[in-house]
């Protein structure tokens, strides 16, 4: 019997670099399904539409949601961000490992709906190091780096919520340790492909 999948979640502040972890993570396990996030934000210069991001209007963001088509969706910075449910419930049947990055609010809301799913909190090396990278993207104004600065310092008090925590420091390092916590949630007894044999096991010798 085809085994279920499982869900991992990676959230940190924004600047911490989930992006360039989550890539890294799936050079080395290109089995790994990456869920694309919605937004209305619009797509910047390198970005493509379905790649990166479903990049939406506002109107069909909200007609989605009422519909019931997000796992989870939030607002950050004046656009609003969500995760297509139909991809993740057809990965899971699948038995496949999703790996997504969302916010602190998003993951909450997964943490409700799907408790099962495993959480990893990913570290800036520090709140300067942060800043240098929200900066070195040059893609937003003063005042909206310093808006999520302002919100990062609320969401490390998130981490202590999660399953694991990775500080990212050097990327290389990071993804390995990430490839590794999905290797021993994939060894989980329950999620082993030798569950049923155990089982089996244990109900003959229980019977003796």
């Amino acid at each position: 019997m085809q085994k279920r999948g499982f869900l991992l979640i990676l959230s940190g502040p924004s600047g911490a670099g989930k992006n360039t972890v989550l890539d890294a993570t799936r050079e080395m396990c290109p089995e790994l399904r990456y869920s694309v996030s919605a937004t209305t934000r619009p797509p910047r210069p390198t970005e493509q539409d379905g790649v990166d991001y479903h990049f939406l209007t506002e109107e069909e963001f909200k007609r989605r949601t009422e519909a019931g088509e997000f796992l989870e969706w939030a607002e950050f910075c004046d656009h609003l961000y969500g995760t297509p449910l139909g991809f993740i419930d057809d990965c899971l049947e699948q038995g496949h490992v999703i790996v997504m990055d969302i916010d602190i609010a998003g993951a909450r809301q997964v943490q409700k709906t799907m408790p099962e799913a495993i959480f990893v909190f990913l570290l800036p090396p520090s709140m300067s190091e942060l800043e240098n990278r929200l900066r070195a993207r040059s893609t937003e104004t003063d005042e909206a780096i310093k808006h999520r600065l302002n919100r990062a310092l609320e969401e490390l008090k998130a981490g202590i919520n999660y399953d694991y925590v990775i500080e990212n420091d050097i990327v290389q390092e990071s993804a390995n340790k990430l490839r590794s916590i999905i290797i021993a949630e994939r060894c989980r007894v329950r999620r082993s492909e030798y569950f049923e044999q155990l089982k089996d096991i244990v109900g003959k010798r229980g019977g003796r």
